[in-house]
C-alpha cells in the first residue's frame, strides 16, 4: 500500500498556467506546494476544457500546452481528475456567488473530495471549500 500524500490540492487553471510559464504571479507558497514531490497535485478535466476554450478564442497563446496537456501532466507527476456525475450536479447546485462555471466545478470537486483548491481567486472563499494561495 502506498503512502498517503502530505497534501492533496486541485490546481485552478491560472495556477497551472503560471506553473508552466514560471510566472511571478504564482505565490511562493503555491510554488512550494506544487514542487513538493510528497503532495498530490490534481488537474481537473475542467482545467483542460477551459484551456482549450481559451486557446480556441485566442485568449491563451500556447496551443501546444493544450495539445500535450495529458503528457505534461504525466511528466510533472500530477494526477488527472475526471468529472463525475456527482461533481457536475454539485457544481450546478452551488449558490451563484461565482459565475465562472469552471471555477464552480473545481469548488464542487474540492468539496466532494475534501481537498483544497490552489487558486489566487478570492471569490472562491465564498464557498465551503478551502482555498490555498
Amino acid at each position: 500500500m502506498g503512502r498517503k500524500p502530505a497534501m492533496e490540492v486541485i490546481l485552478d487553471t491560472h495556477a497551472l498556467i503560471w506553473w508552466f510559464e514560471g510566472a511571478a504571479g504564482l505565490s511562493k507558497r503555491a510554488s512550494s506546494i506544487i514542487a513538493s514531490p510528497g503532495n498530490l497535485i490534481l488537474i481537473s478535466a475542467a482545467v483542460g476544457w477551459e484551456l482549450a476554450i481559451k486557446v480556441n478564442l485566442g485568449k491563451f497563446n500556447t496551443p501546444s500546452l493544450v495539445r500535450e496537456l495529458h503528457q505534461v501532466v504525466e511528466r510533472e507527476g500530477f494526477a488527472e481528475l475526471p468529472i463525475s456525475l456527482e461533481h457536475a450536479v454539485r457544481a450546478g447546485m452551488l449558490p451563484m456567488h461565482h459565475r465562472d462555471p469552471f471555477d464552480r466545478l473545481l469548488v464542487a470537486q474540492a468539496q466532494a473530495l475534501g481537498v483544497a483548491i490552489l487558486s489566487a481567486d478570492r471569490a472562491l472563499d465564498t464557498y465551503e471549500a478551502r482555498r490555498i494561495w
